[in-house]
């Protein structure tokens, strides 16, 4: 009986370093696709710890990877040194979401962006926020999300195409931290398709054919620039914070990757 007890406590101590031995690999792996994208898109700039800087807001695993939900927040005092905001998601093809890159109009005051993206498989997710002293931090999350990418659009191509680049802008005021300050909406109808959805009727492929660069501007002063890639989901839509009033006007342009261009224009509200 002793001997088929210690064998027992063998087999489990054994099936425990297995286990322990797995969470390993997939760190190594992990840690070997981050390390080289990070070297393509900040060569061997400095990646700071950003948690006591910003936060990354998503989601532990969601249903629909097609359509997964991302918030960065900073306070005020991080906020007003940051010129640059890029979203990584490490696994997808094209693993940069895009590129943000502030104006005045984006404010010294808190400052919060929200958009939601499309997901491969389970990755990391980061949040890398550049200062005007040319430092770097990042925050990241693992979200467990897949099949985004491939997943096939909401709308055939031809209903699609009736509505392309058509914008819906929202102005009000908003709660940031303890204060109120302006918020904005900018939704551009866009299949933003990736390469990788299947026709299910045809089986070909629909040809990749994204939302690549995006401007908003209030008051004639730049709220931010956008770079950005098939990482972002159908009808992308962003929603941020900004300097300036609700009541004036908000111009936003666009361009796809197929060199369409776009161009809205929020009414003007009373004061």
């Amino acid at each position: 009986m002793v001997g088929r007890a210690l064998q027992i406590v063998r087999m489990v101590l054994a099936a425990g370093i297995v286990a322990a031995a797995v969470p390993s690999f997939a760190d190594d792996a992990a840690n070997e696709v981050w390390n080289g994208l990070r070297k393509d898109v900040f060569g061997t700039r400095e990646l700071l710890d950003g948690a006591q800087m910003m936060t990354l807001e998503a989601p532990v695993r969601v249903e629909d990877a097609a359509i997964v939900p991302l918030a960065v927040k900073m306070p005020a005092a991080f906020a007003e040194t940051v010129t640059k905001l890029t979203l990584v998601i490490d696994k997808n093809p094209s693993p940069v979401v895009g590129t943000f890159a502030y104006g005045p109009a984006a404010g010294k005051g808190d400052r919060m962006l929200s958009t939601r993206v499309r997901m491969d498989q389970y990755s990391d997710v980061r949040a890398i926020a550049e200062t005007s002293d040319g430092k770097l931090y990042m925050v990241s999350k693992f979200v467990k999300a897949s099949g985004g990418c491939s997943a096939p659009a909401s709308k055939d191509a031809e209903e699609a195409a009736k509505t392309l680049g058509k914008m819906q802008i929202k102005t009000a005021i908003g709660k940031s931290g303890e204060s109120l300050t302006p918020e904005a909406q900018v939704a551009i109808k866009h299949p933003n398709t990736t390469g990788m959805q299947m026709d299910q009727l045809t089986g070909l492929y629909a040809p990749a054919r994204y939302i690549n660069k995006i401007e908003v501007k209030t008051g004639n002063n730049v709220v931010f620039t956008v770079e950005g890639g098939i990482s972002f989901s159908e009808d992308p839509s962003i929603r941020f914070s900004y300097a300036g009033s609700p009541s004036d006007p908000m111009e936003v342009t666009a361009e796809d990757s197929d060199g369409t261009k776009f161009a809205g224009r929020s009414a003007a509200s009373p004061s």
